[in-house]
């Protein structure tokens, strides 16, 4: 069957009229569900001064948490043992849900210039550095930095970054 200028003209106005009518609509269901969404995290920043760390999401600041850190927080961490978070760039690489800190997120420490730094040095520069929750061998509360290293959240919070932040996502950890 072969349509004519006007049978055209009147289909694409019908389709008009139609995209109309349902256009509020999807709109409407749209904006109910984008109530709910909440965009994956593309950065990581932690302020180990402050004790906060920021979650982003297309440049826009989404979340924030207390944090601890290692029980020796001042400085960037050099060598096993130190008990200092690394300060730098870094990469959230792996995750462990069976982890005795509730979940963890491991950051991609150490990097290619901490390992040079730490050969340099003559020193092992450790490694098993992650973002975590609260330990589930026992129910105390904690205080202050009580980390080797780490950086604790509560449980709660881990939960929100666990869903929320991807592996491979960067963070920033400044001093």
């Amino acid at each position: 069957m072969r349509l004519n200028a006007t049978s055209h003209i009147r289909l694409l106005l019908c389709t008009l009229v139609l995209l109309a009518l349902v256009a509020p609509a999807v709109a409407l269901a749209q904006d109910e569900f984008d109530d709910d969404f909440k965009p994956p995290v593309d950065l990581v920043v932690v302020m180990k001064a402050n004790r906060v760390m920021y979650l982003y999401a297309n440049g826009e600041m989404v979340e924030q948490f207390p944090i601890a850190l290692g029980k020796n927080p001042i400085g960037t961490k050099r060598k096993r043992g130190d008990n200092r978070t690394p300060e730098g760039l870094y990469y959230l690489d792996w995750r462990n849900p069976d982890s005795i800190f509730h979940r963890s997120i491991h950051i991609s420490y150490p990097n290619a210039r901490d390992r040079e730094d730490a050969d340099a040095r003559g020193v092992d520069p450790g490694d098993l550095i992650m973002i975590h929750g609260q330990p589930d061998y026992d129910d105390r509360e904690r205080e202050g930095d009580w980390t080797n290293g780490c950086i604790a959240v509560s449980n709660q919070a881990i939960d929100t970054i666990w869903d929320r932040v991807y592996d491979g996502t960067r963070i920033h950890i400044y001093p």
